[in-house]
């Protein structure tokens, strides 16, 4: 014990925070080079986004968006225990004849998809039961695709077209289910588009 609190007092400190700084530099760009990957790689599928309570519309400088696929019946997990408090959900989705993203199940793990069909990971933001770990017979899904920064001021705009069901998300989603929004459609246009590089 000793000899490793003298080795600490020997390295200059000067040292010590220059590697703490690349450290937190290497961090940095492992969270950048993964959503790049994400964006990249992903498949595509198009989101209908639908209005929201306005108690959660925009804050700040991001425009907060929910989905249809955001609120879905739990199927074959209703009533089932859950492994966790708030559990990773796997939702297989189909394009419909217009061409945007559906569900098709719930699975508490990744399942086989067919050509055309997406698995997209979630997280059950909602549980019943006493203590929460019990899926309901309806469940509230997270995809980490629920808020968009965007430019000061124009957040006004896209709110109301969200909420005329206007505005479509187009998203990127691994084979392992996470995803990231690439680009924002108003109108079948698109109005933001992530770099990918």
């Amino acid at each position: 014990m000793m000899k490793l609190s003298a080795f600490w007092q020997r390295i200059p400190k000067a040292a010590l925070f220059g590697v703490a700084v690349l450290a937190q530099c290497a961090l940095l760009m492992l969270m950048v080079a993964d959503r790049t990957q994400i964006l990249r790689e992903g498949t595509e599928i198009t989101l209908q986004t639908r209005p929201l309570d306005p108690r959660d519309l925009l804050r700040g400088d991001y425009v907060t968006l929910g989905y249809d696929v955001s609120q879905l019946p739990a199927g074959a997990l209703a009533g089932q225990p859950a492994a966790e408090r708030n559990p990773v959900v796997f939702v297989k989705l189909a394009p419909d004849a217009s061409g945007l993203y559906q569900a098709v199940s719930v699975h508490a793990a990744p399942v086989t998809v067919t050509a055309g069909e997406v698995l997209i990971r979630g997280r059950v933001s909602y549980s019943c039961g006493s203590n929460g770990r019990i899926f309901c017979d309806r469940l509230t899904i997270r995809y980490g695709l629920e808020s968009y920064f965007v430019p000061e001021g124009e957040g006004r705009t896209l709110e109301q077209a969200r909420n005329q069901q206007k505005l479509r998300v187009v998203a990127a989603v691994l084979p392992s289910g996470r995803a990231a929004i690439k680009r924002l459609l108003l109108d079948g246009e698109p109005v933001y588009e992530e770099p990918w590089y």
